[in-house]
């Protein structure tokens, strides 16, 4: 069961790319009564051994990432307001008028000029960054600077929420799988597993490039949360994938062909234990499978995902009944990798 109490903690704590102490820091408190082994390497990753009752004839790793988009703030201007760039992928059209929390030290709100005082398709374009800025109450560049230094992240003031059926909150990609690697840490394993709590998947996949190397598995199970498009007006075939459907296994995306075993594993286990899954009707996106899979010699790799609507803005959306039946699903594949039911795959 999600402990969607702990999972409120992930999502609020603040940890824009390269900057994830916060939730390292809450990741590190729940899981050392539990690890065998644990890591931080140079990058700020968090590498997790865990023994389980045997041996793992497999070497498994799975993976999830502690940062999330954010902005970044790139210069203050004489009269104290503060421009800003992305960190990560976000929709513009979802910055505008937003609070934001600056470094947490102070607060602001993302302004742009009045629509009254635009000029043609001035007034209905998307603004681009460099027409927007950050409002924290400065009167001047050398007020602003009391609070704030260039460079400081700046992330969306959002709050969790949560009815019967569903989330809501920012960050929960991807720290519904930090969640996840938690719990399956805190839980009694059949098999040893090696667990990466990875930096910087939004600009790059940097972290999951240097733990992969360090762990050198030759399993992958990378716990994700996806675009889901399951929205008034979106024409069925291009919705991705759908709330209530269960967890999303990916065929492909833009940054990799995921295993075809493991993709015929994950659907028969979902099936053999009454488990919701549904394929990711897209190729689009990508996430750190894109670096594993080609780590050292190759990695076998499969991504098993949370879909979400409205990814990668202040307040996302998921529902309760796909938390859990990734969870379990995850879970299950866990034990059946470890134990070496997928070894012999290409041996012909």
């Amino acid at each position: 069961m999600i402990d969607y109490k702990l999972l409120e903690r992930l999502c609020l704590a603040n940890s824009v790319s390269g900057d994830e102490e916060s939730v390292r820091n809450i990741i590190l408190d729940e899981i050392r009564p539990y690890a065998d082994e644990i890591k931080i390497d140079p990058l700020g990753s968090i590498l997790v051994h865990k023994r389980g009752k045997k041996r793992a004839k497999s070497r498994l790793m799975l993976s999830a990432h502690m940062d999330e988009v954010g902005l970044m703030v790139t210069d203050i201007t004489t009269e104290g307001y503060l421009k800003f760039d992305e960190v990560g992928g976000i929709d513009r059209r979802v910055i505008y008028g937003k609070n934001v929390s600056v470094g947490g030290k102070i607060n602001g709100v993302v302004g742009l000029k009045p629509v009254h005082l635009t000029k043609g398709d001035e007034g209905t374009a998307v603004p681009e960054y460099s027409d927007m800025y950050i409002d924290i109450g400065a009167a001047s560049k050398e007020e602003a600077r009391k609070y704030v230094s260039l460079g400081d992240s700046v992330y969306f003031d959002s709050i969790f929420t949560q009815t019967e059926r569903m989330i809501q909150s920012k960050a929960i990609d991807d720290r519904f799988g930090c969640l996840v690697l938690i719990q399956l840490i805190k839980s009694d394993l059949e098999y040893d597993a090696d667990f990466a709590f990875v930096v910087q998947e939004e600009i790059g996949l940097h972290g999951a490039t240097a733990a992969a190397y360090t762990l050198d598995p030759e399993f992958a199970l990378v716990v994700e949360t996806t675009t889901a498009a399951d929205i008034p007006e979106i024409d069925e075939t291009k919705q991705v994938c759908n709330l209530g459907a269960g967890a999303v296994i990916s065929v492909m995306d833009r940054r990799t062909r995921y295993d075809k075993h493991m993709v015929e594993l994950a659907f028969e286990t979902a099936e053999k234990s009454g488990i919701k899954a549904q394929y990711k009707r897209a190729v689009a996106g990508g996430n750190d499978a894109g670096a594993i899979h080609k780590s050292r010699c190759g990695v076998r790799t499969l991504a098993v995902s949370l879909a979400c609507r409205y990814l990668h803005a202040p307040s996302c959306v998921a529902s309760k009944d796909d938390c859990e039946s990734v969870f379990a699903l995850v879970k299950e594949l866990t034990q059946l990798i470890a134990e070496g039911r997928l070894s012999n795959d290409y041996l012909g």
